[in-house]
């Protein structure tokens, strides 16, 4: 492969040294590249980035719902890589943080002054016996998988009645929210089809409660309530059984745990999440579950390494992994690491913010806002925990712009944007 830029061709050697090496070419990469750039346009940055397809991710909820095209979720990933930076389509494979060194899956050996750790997560289809070769089939559908949500909105637009499954499993996932907006559209699909009553909706959990933030759980519950749906807490979806259409579930009860078999018409997997496992397997990882690039929570900067840090659903940071907190740790990464860079203290500081903005049928949404420590900080002089047609429409149709044509050309200031369509 050739590092590539939109106006010129890299060598193909082997051997590779930039100033700033980003692994990583999704949302947080490219928002700190273009950041970067923005900053000094000196700075020789490159992208390490397999996938030719950059995705937004966060509307494939509202795919699976059949009130927004798949194809808008995608662009050509060259299309966002910002002018000035350099892209090696290619995936990192492992790290050599003593020498400042990654091996490439093609064989390149890439030297950095300054590493930015970032691929994402890994969704572990395998770790559920059965989903890989259900998934798509047999009832069985996910939003997290690419062009998945079509199948999922094939399947609730026909649905005709039984048991309908939402699960959440026993790991971080990225959009935390995400398992429970599709079952609260599917509840008004079934209602504007006809079947709501022939349909039984359960959301089942591997968690204590619905929502892991307290402040938005009474709200939460209350929507669960009135639309008739059964919360399952402590279940956590073990294997599917897709000709027979039955999920087994692991349940924790006082006594110990036991195993239960549920039928379902419609299964909808929030699969285990981690780490990629190049990272887990690698220096840079915590030691904990999960394989997390292994980061101060306020710096981002490796707790070992001075001269790598992490943003983004790879990184160890105690938040919600969702875009909007992306949106707010690239900044103080792209501070740190130039201050870094510059000999100076690092005097960026994260303070945990995420938001999930939290769809509760057509037409209406909880804008989740939250820190660290799960306070609120909302955006908006609003009560957070109410339903709004309002930040319906900031999800429907301003962040997606937002997302495109401010974040990932490192615009820093959408917040007044956002507070203008609103």
């Amino acid at each position: 492969m050739t590092a590539t830029s939109t106006d010129s061709t890299f060598s193909t050697s082997q051997s590779l040294q930039h100033q700033i090496v980003i692994v990583g070419g999704g949302a947080a990469g490219i928002t700190v590249a273009a950041q970067l750039i923005a900053q000094d346009a000196a700075l020789d940055v490159l992208i390490i980035e397999p996938s030719s397809q950059h995705y937004y991710q966060p509307a494939w909820t509202m795919v699976g719902a059949g009130c927004y095209s798949y194809e808008d979720t995608v662009q050509p990933e060259q299309n966002c890589i910002p002018n000035g930076v350099k892209w090696l389509q290619d995936a990192a494979e492992s790290f050599d943080p003593e020498q400042n060194q990654l091996q490439t899956r093609d064989g390149k050996t890439v030297s950095y002054e300054a590493l930015v750790v970032c691929p994402g997560i890994q969704l572990n289809w395998k770790a559920i016996p059965g989903l890989e070769e259900a998934l798509g089939k047999n009832g069985v559908c996910s939003n997290y998988a690419i062009a998945g949500a079509n199948y999922t909105w094939e399947l609730l637009n026909n649905f005709k009645g039984g048991n309908v499954l939402f699960t959440f499993p026993a790991t971080p996932i990225k959009c935390a929210g995400a398992p429970q907006k599709i079952m609260y559209l599917a509840d008004e699909i079934f209602r504007r089809n006809g079947v709501r009553e022939k349909s039984n909706l359960l959301y089942c959990t591997a968690g204590p409660k619905i929502f892991a933030i307290e402040t938005f759980v009474s709200p939460l519950m209350q929507v669960v309530e009135r639309k008739g749906i059964e919360l399952k807490t402590k279940h956590n979806l073990k294997e599917i059984r897709g000709e027979a259409k039955e999920a087994v579930f692991e349940v924790t009860t006082d006594a110990g745990t036991e195993t239960i078999v549920m039928p379902y018409e419609i299964l909808h997997v929030a699969p285990p999440m981690s780490a990629p496992d190049f990272i887990k397997n690698s220096p840079l990882a915590v030691s904990a579950p999960g394989g997390w690039v292994d980061v101060h929570k306020h710096t981002l900067q490796h707790q070992r390494y001075p001269n790598v840090f992490s943003l983004g659903d790879a990184s160890s940071l105690p938040t919600s992994k969702t875009a909007a907190a992306i949106r707010k740790e690239a900044p103080v990464l792209v501070q740190n690491l130039l201050s870094h860079l510059q000999k100076r203290p690092l005097e960026g500081n994260y303070n945990g913010y995420s938001c999930c903005p939290l769809i509760t049928g057509f037409g209406k949404t909880i804008l989740a806002e939250f820190d660290y420590d799960g306070k609120p900080e909302p955006s908006f002089p609003l009560d957070p925990t109410q339903e709004r047609y309002s930040m319906w429409i900031l999800k429907r149709h301003v962040l997606p712009w937002v997302y495109w044509n401010r974040m990932l050309k490192g615009k820093q200031h959408e917040g007044e944007i956002i507070r203008s369509f609103v």
